[in-house]
């Protein structure tokens, strides 16, 4: 299971500050289990993984088998919260270089419907040409524009090379149960569908169907996965004590880094597979803190890669800024340094040690860099990358989350910011039912 260091954060704000969140933290842990807060619709990712089923988890590997069996590629069609928690648990886990491999044990995942680049789009199509492919086509409504648009040309060429009959084979649908354009379409056509529960958003949904199913065709198993999710979620109870508590005191510690003055948190890690984790992290906290005119900015960085970029910002910028590294224990291959005679390169003082080693120290160099150059830091320790671990991970953001939108006075679970851009797009573009709106908005052009 993970572990929870601030230390490094005591130059910064005292241990007595962060500790006399308790109660502030305790009534958010009450809102979350009595429904009482802002976005107490929106709950149900809170105790999901204690809840999640055998017989379910079955259903789901069974379809997943059936992708697995019929398809050499699988299409995971979805924006947001709709893809990047399977992205990320799938590249967390994946070998770096599998898809370059002859012999797979899986289908090639590839993602869309998360942009509406044309070509994106038409080298996604033309690289489909030969290929068996399905797709899962992941959305609630089955309007949202990037999704809909990706997967009205995916269904069209799924049929057109498969036939009708085969392509209802390899389309599954994860939408809303009773409603929406995925679900009339689903329904319609016959595909399997998996529900998308009513009071689990977007961003919380990588225990759903919505992110367990992906992650089943990509061959990674979806039972430890949630067991993982479910030791973290008694972990992070709200019977648990502070000081006990992973959940409460990563949440705690960024407010009080937030009210002193700490405007941005940056996500670290120095493993290239946890990419997608910050990306997935991003926009939980993007999300859900960005409102009402405050909020954590949340960033990310990959290390030491971005140590020869934003290395030079991070340690002599503005001082408005905290990390957070996700540290990795244990790595799962070995590799050692050889040794070179003619020693061109200066490095026959690392021959012999091995590669993580010296990953591990320029981790443990830039931790104190950073802090002495004004930069407080936590760190995460992950055990190792397998499901169980990225399972308890997610579900310890997800918590947080929640305790920590709560702290900042904000309704963490809705996002109406996000609709501002859609009303513009759907104006200029002329939809129907929007003429107003484009008329004011060509004015203004």
């Amino acid at each position: 299971m993970i572990s929870l260091n601030i230390e490094k954060t005591f130059g910064f704000i005292s241990k007595e500050k962060v500790s006399a969140y308790d109660a502030e933290v305790k009534a958010a842990q009450e809102m979350l289990e009595k429904g009482t807060g802002k976005g107490n619709d929106f709950l149900g990712w809170l105790h999901l993984p204690s809840f999640i089923s055998k017989e379910h988890l079955a259903e789901l590997n069974a379809t997943a088998k059936v992708l697995r069996d019929n398809c050499e590629v699988v299409i995971i069609a979805g924006i947001g919260g709709s893809y990047l928690g399977a992205r990320a648990v799938i590249e967390a886990l994946s070998n770096s270089f599998t898809w370059l491999q002859d012999k797979k044990t899986a289908p090639v995942m590839i993602y869309a419907g998360h942009n509406i680049s044309e070509d994106y789009l038409y080298e996604l199509t033309e690289y489909l040409k030969d290929k068996k492919f399905g797709v899962i086509n992941i959305s609630k409504s089955g309007t949202t524009t990037e999704t809909a648009l990706a997967f009205r040309l995916l269904k069209k060429q799924c049929e057109d090379q498969r036939g009708k009959e085969t392509a209802k084979q390899v389309i599954v649908a994860v939408t809303d149960a009773k409603k929406g354009a995925a679900r009339v379409t689903a329904d319609k056509e016959g595909y399997k569908t998996f529900i998308i529960p009513d009071n689990v958003g977007g961003r919380f949904s990588v225990l759903t169907p919505v992110g367990l199913l992906p992650i089943a065709v990509a061959g990674f198993d979806i039972e430890q996965l949630v067991a993982g999710a479910a030791d973290m979620e008694k972990a992070c109870g709200a019977d648990v004590p502070f000081a006990e508590n992973p959940a409460a005191i990563y949440a705690a510690t960024r407010n009080e880094l937030y009210r002193s003055g700490k405007k941005i948190e940056i996500l670290v890690n120095f493993c290239p597979k946890l990419h997608y984790v910050s990306e997935w992290w991003k926009q939980l906290y993007g999300e859900s803190e960005g409102k009402d005119n405050k909020g954590i900015f949340p960033a990310s960085v990959d290390f030491s890669t971005d140590l020869h970029s934003m290395g030079q910002w991070i340690q002599e910028g503005e001082r408005s800024i905290f990390e957070t590294v996700i540290s990795l224990d244990k790595v799962d291959h070995k590799l050692e340094v050889p040794f070179d005679e003619a020693n061109l390169d200066g490095l026959n003082f690392l021959a012999g040690k091995r590669v993580d080693e010296v990953n591990k120290m320029a981790e443990l160099g830039t931790q104190l860099a950073h802090v002495d150059g004004g930069v407080p830091n936590m760190r995460i320790v992950l055990p190792s990358l397998n499901e169980y671990n990225i399972g308890g991970l997610l579900y310890f953001f997800e918590k947080a989350c929640g305790i920590s939108g709560y702290l900042l006075g904000v309704n963490p679970f809705n996002q109406p910011g996000v609709e501002a851009y859609k009303k513009n797009m759907f104006a200029l573009l002329d939809k129907p039912g929007y003429e107003e709106e484009s008329k004011a908005i060509r004015a203004k052009l």
